[in-house]
């Protein structure tokens, strides 16, 4: 793990806690880690209106545009329901992530014991597609 991947899980850890998931109760949290250097970080925000809600990894990307971000050099992500869990992105957050990244983005997860992983975005998204 490098000093961006730990600082990457402890802003995730830290937005989770501002998570909005009064329906699932499960809280996420993501940061992001642009090509200029800077963390952007994100939460879930569940709404009644099913499937309006958004995830947090689609959270903390949003912010990375928003800033003038335009690559993802690595990201985190962490959730659970009272204590953090394992998990990965959900199918569209696996494609959003795609758009920003290259061969070498590291999407970093924790595993069924709570320690960080590395992932590729050809093992989370194999087959994938780009429109451009």
């Amino acid at each position: 793990m490098t000093s961006d991947d730990e600082a990457l899980i402890e802003a995730a850890k830290a937005v989770r806690a501002r998570a909005h998931a009064p329906y699932s109760h499960y809280h996420v949290g993501s940061a992001v880690l642009d090509e200029k250097g800077r963390i952007h970080s994100g939460c879930n925000v569940e709404n009644a209106a099913y499937p309006e809600g958004i995830c947090a990894e689609t959270s903390a990307i949003a912010a990375m545009v928003a800033a003038g971000g335009t690559r993802i050099v690595a990201i985190a992500a962490v959730g659970g329901r009272e204590d953090l869990e394992a998990g990965t992105p959900c199918g569209g957050c696996r494609q959003r992530i795609l758009e920003f990244s290259d061969g070498n983005t590291r999407i970093i997860l924790l595993d069924d014991k709570g320690q960080p992983r590395r992932y590729t975005m050809d093992a989370l998204l194999p087959a994938s597609f780009r429109l451009t």
